[in-house]
């Protein structure tokens, strides 16, 4: 008996659990695929999957899609072997039941589209009112730019319980999910301190290159058809890449507010500004084209029922970076106070929905990397015979 099955109990699996399991024992006796992916090679070290062996491959999965493209085995065949689809539905599950806290995992499936925008436009509204209540929506501001209309104080007293909840509530849930797919601690467990720093900087190059978005041949994904293409890494990168500079600007104009006393307005070559700028641009670049490759998806890739939650997101990262290039560029106009209310509600919805919308895979996703990178340096329990 393997030290997992001491430690964890066996637990009933729920019926996307069971159709992840019933797909993975199919394609572990396969093994045509064991080269493509992260998941087929961490599949291939276990004889069965118990319950957190699923969540864990089940987040290590990129939904790539090429192992749809390649089985023999794929509808309309009667095994009806869909990895990338019984992954989604398993992933989903997942976030929900690691939710933090507990009581709110279910917006998980409720965090689609129409939740996402209603949020956003209602707090866009809160502060169009309260601009309303001191003085005239469409008025220029003065010299000091934003603070004419929201002072600084009354911005971080709305923005930073808002950024600390989300962020705690992504770390609570993401503790809990270590606890779950890790119960070995394999990070604390038959590794050198070198072999240790070995993994953890795989597992980050790993997730910061989108390896697996290669369909671990190198070739690409296969998106609506046969045909590899790099595309979705590429748009995933762009929007990724350009989410942290965007942060990074914010976080330099942090710095600059209260280190060296230098408050907004910035002028279009500072620091802030530029990387505000590169970074909402690129944003736009990768929303824009994850949209496109969304309604293209090949209807059989992925779980059609988070196609909601998935365009939900995409738009709060679209309208998050596009009103924030409007309003750079309605700097000093009559338009600023409304761009500055829609803009804000738009970035509190985001914060607000990102511990229980999508943004919530990468970190779920770098955590099942991790575990990889650590579990593949050590001995298989099928060779040792423990299983």
């Amino acid at each position: 008996m393997s030290n997992v099955a001491k430690i964890i109990p066996i637990q009933r699996l729920t019926s996307m659990e069971a159709e992840a399991d019933r797909v993975l024992t199919i394609c572990n006796a396969c093994r045509y695929c064991e080269g493509f992916c992260a998941v087929f090679q961490g599949m291939a070290r276990r004889l069965d999957f118990q319950k957190n062996d699923i969540h864990y491959l089940a987040n290590l999965c990129h939904n790539c899609g090429a192992c749809l493209h390649a089985c023999q085995y794929a509808p309309p065949h009667e095994f009806a072997v869909n990895v990338p689809r019984a992954m989604a539905q398993v992933r989903t599950q997942t976030y929900g039941d690691y939710a933090w806290p507990a009581s709110v995992g279910g917006l998980y499936r409720r965090n689609g589209l129409t939740l996402v925008l209603a949020l956003a436009f209602g707090l866009a509204l809160f502060l169009i009112l309260g601009v309303l209540s001191k003085g005239s929506l469409l008025q220029a501001p003065g010299l000091n730019g934003f603070y004419d209309i929201f002072p600084h104080g009354l911005m971080v007293s709305l923005f930073s319980p808002v950024f600390i909840f989300s962020a705690f509530a992504l770390l609570m849930g993401l503790i809990a999910f270590w606890k779950v797919v890790d119960p070995e601690q394999l990070a604390g467990l038959k590794l050198s301190g070198a072999d240790k720093r070995s993994a953890q900087t795989e597992a980050v190059h790993a997730a910061f290159k989108l390896k697996y978005l290669d369909g671990g041949h190198g070739d690409g994904c296969n998106n609506e058809d046969d045909a590899f293409t790099h595309s979705r890494r590429r748009y995933h990168h762009f929007t990724f890449y350009g989410f942290l500079l965007c942060f990074a600007a914010t976080s330099v104009a942090t710095l600059f507010h209260y280190v060296l006393a230098w408050p907004a307005p910035y002028g279009y070559l500072s620091l802030p500004k530029l990387l505000g700028i590169t970074g909402g641009l690129s944003m736009l670049v990768g929303t824009i084209g994850l949209w496109r490759l969304n309604v293209a998806r090949h209807p059989l890739q992925g779980d059609p029922d988070q196609t909601a939650m998935d365009r939900g997101f995409i738009a709060l990262l679209f309208l998050t970076a596009s009103t924030g290039l409007a309003l750079m560029l309605a700097r000093g106009t009559a338009a600023l106070p409304l761009l500055l209310c829609i803009h804000l509600g738009i970035v509190m919805a985001l914060f607000l929905t990102m511990p229980y919308s999508k943004f919530a895979h990468g970190f779920y996703r770098s955590a099942a990397l991790l575990k990889f990178t650590i579990e593949k340096r050590q001995p298989s329990r099928l060779a040792s015979g423990s299983e």
